[in-house]
């Protein structure tokens, strides 16, 4: 299993669930900052999907944050 294996089912859930679908640099960026914490894995994936962190809805935030929860592989 690669590490974009690992994290596919992540990536598909923002996809699907709140349309951040990721190119694949971004993946790269979400993956390399969440060792950093949940705060800034959101911040990861809103930059990666060229929404500015602070001006995103602190709704907006909390589901990428929800998303991230559920959905994050045990490595």
């Amino acid at each position: 299993m690669t590490q974009d294996d690992t994290y596919e089912a992540l990536f598909a859930a923002l996809c699907t669930e709140l349309g951040l679908c990721l190119h694949a640099k971004g993946q790269k960026r979400v993956i390399a900052a969440l060792p950093l914490g949940l705060d800034a894995a959101v911040k990861a994936v809103l930059a990666a999907d060229g929404v500015d962190a602070l001006t995103a809805s602190g709704d907006l935030k909390r589901q990428v944050r929800d998303c991230l929860k559920v959905n994050l592989p045990s490595v």
